[in-house]
This record gives C-alpha cells, sequence and structure tokens, in this order.
C-alpha cells in the first residue's frame, strides 16, 4: 500500500497547493508528506512539484501525472472501502459538495451523530454555491436544490423550498409593511443574481386563492449569495425575498419578520445527488441513508418548508 499512500500525498498536495494542508487532511506530518511525495517523484523518475517556502506547484510533468491518475486512484479507493463494505463498517474520505450557508446551518450539527456511528469514514466537505460537476470533479454526493441532472446521477428529495418576502423590524418601522406583491416596487430591496447565469432573479408570488404578481422591488444591493441576502436585509438594507432556509434561522430569532404572508412562490426541492451505479461504495450509501432520514425522521424537512402561509 506505499504507492497509494505516496499517490494520496501528492493528489491532495496538488488540490491544496501546500503539503501542509494535505498533512492535515491526511493527518501526517507536513514532514511526513513531504517525504512521499519524494519518494514518488523518485519512483517515477521525475519532478512532479516546484517547491517555494510557501507553497507548492505542479510542474508540466506533475500536472500531466495528476490528470492521469486521480481517477484510476479514486477507483482504487472505492475498491478498498468496498472491502470495508463487505464487513458491514462504512469506510474512506467521503467527497462532498453544498453551499456554505446550507451546510454551516444544517448539515454541520449532523456530523457528529454520523460520525459516532461511521467512525472510519472522513467527510471532506467542499462549501460553495457553484454547481458542481458531481462525476467529474470526483464528489461522492452533493446537497443542494436546482441541480442539474446529468448522465449516471440521480436524487432523492429532502425538503420542498419556498421563496418568501423578509424585512427588518427596524426597515417595517421606517417605511412600512406592504399589503400586496404590487407594493414593493415602491421599497427599497436586495436582488439577487443568478451565480451560474449572471442574470437577475425575479419571483411570481402566489396566494392561496391561486392568484399571481411579479415581485419586484427598487434594487439598493445585488448579491448573488442568499445568505449574504438574509443578513443584508436583518441589518435594514431593504426586502429581500429568500429561499426558506435562509430565511427561517433569521426569522425564528426575530431579526426578521415575514412580510405578505399570504403569498409565496415555489422554490423546488432540496436534495442529495449521488451516482446511480448500482454498487455504492458504503461510505455513500451510508451517508445517503443518513442524510434522508434525518430529514425524514426529524422536524429539518417542516423546518425548510418555513412559516405557513397566512
Amino acid at each position: 500500500m506505499d504507492t497509494l499512500t505516496y499517490l494520496d500525498a501528492f493528489i491532495l498536495s496538488a488540490e491544496s497547493g501546500s503539503f501542509s494542508a494535505a498533512a492535515r487532511r491526511l493527518g501526517l506530518t507536513p514532514a511526513a508528506v513531504s517525504k512521499n511525495v519524494a519518494r514518488l517523484e523518485a519512483a517515477v523518475g521525475t519532478r512532479l512539484f516546484q517547491r517555494s517556502t510557501r507553497s507548492v506547484t505542479l510542474t508540466e510533468a506533475g500536472e500531466q501525472f495528476l490528470a492521469r491518475v486521480t481517477g484510476p486512484v479514486g477507483q482504487l479507493q472505492d475498491a478498498i472501502a468496498g472491502l470495508a463494505q463487505d464487513a458491514g463498517a462504512p469506510a474512506g474520505r467521503l467527497k462532498v459538495s453544498c453551499a456554505l450557508g446550507f451546510g454551516r446551518t444544517y448539515l454541520v450539527p449532523l456530523l457528529g451523530q454520523f460520525l459516532e456511528r461511521h467512525p472510519a469514514v472522513l467527510p471532506d466537505w467542499q462549501f460553495d454555491n457553484r454547481q458542481v460537476d458531481l462525476v467529474g470533479d470526483g464528489f461522492d454526493a452533493a446537497i443542494g436544490g436546482g441541480i442539474e441532472l446529468t448522465p449516471g446521477v440521480v436524487a432523492r428529495e429532502l425538503a420542498r423550498v419556498r421563496i418568501v418576502a423578509t424585512a427588518s423590524p427596524a426597515f417595517l418601522a421606517r417605511h412600512g409593511e406592504p399589503r400586496h406583491p404590487a407594493d414593493l416596487a415602491a421599497l427599497p430591496g436586495i436582488a439577487r443574481r443568478s451565480a451560474g447565469s449572471g442574470r437577475l432573479r425575479n419571483w411570481t408570488l402566489r396566494n392561496g386563492a391561486g392568484d399571481e404578481a411579479v415581485a419586484e422591488c427598487r434594487s439598493v444591493a445585488v448579491f448573488d449569495d442568499p445568505e449574504a441576502m438574509a443578513h443584508a436585509a436583518a441589518l435594514g438594507l431593504g426586502i429581500a425575498l429568500l429561499p426558506t432556509p435562509h430565511a427561517v434561522p433569521l426569522l425564528e430569532s426575530g431579526a426578521l419578520v415575514h412580510i405578505l404572508p399570504a403569498w409565496d412562490a415555489d422554490a423546488g426541492p432540496m436534495s442529495i445527488y449521488y451516482s446511480s451505479k448500482r454498487l455504492l461504495p458504503a461510505k455513500t450509501r451510508a451517508f445517503v441513508d443518513f442524510i434522508v432520514a434525518s430529514f425524514r425522521d426529524t422536524a429539518l424537512a417542516a423546518r425548510l418548508r418555513g412559516p405557513a402561509r397566512g
């Protein structure tokens, strides 16, 4: 297994650009990681990194080598984890992508319970608001909303998400509370730009009677992150139309008020995405089942739906 150890040190150092960062992920010292990379370089007969006092960068040969070995090493790690699966013990690095605000608020609190059940699994999570290529980027799973289902990927719904109008108590004291979506046009608001398309997001709200109305404020700021929008609204900068996962914590604390409670928009499902291959590694299957059960058996799904219509 020495070669696999050397390759793991090389891949993680290349991904992080640092022996120290790779060492933290591997549970080794930076000197041990550097030594393992040097042994790999000696074995292949070429220099893979240019080294400086603060960072390491791939040589041209290193870039070519990384492209060739990343996929096969991942498959080998899955095969090793598969042996553990046969023994009933999920194990190995679990690479997951999730949005920053959602992951911090709803997923990180679940991590301790998951690790108690599966201590041989090493969570390796990437917090990013962009959509990742689940298969191409080597992720075991991704959690989010509106992720495109590409070939080889399936999704299991965790909760439905709504768009609700919010504002801070101080903002409402200054401007008054709108009674209809049409009233928003005269009020300052925080607009959202799609991180994918770069376009401003416009929402059509609906009420229980089936009436529709466009919700559009006078923009005083434009953000591409709903978590940032929520906190800006809590500071009284304007009205924000927010996905319920980002609105709920501030609504619960009183930092935001749910306005136009009879009106909302369906933002679609929040789902967990993973490979459609039949023999999932035990670590992935255990994680998917744990997340689905956590949202089904606790109040998480109801909390993500947000406040009831008024």
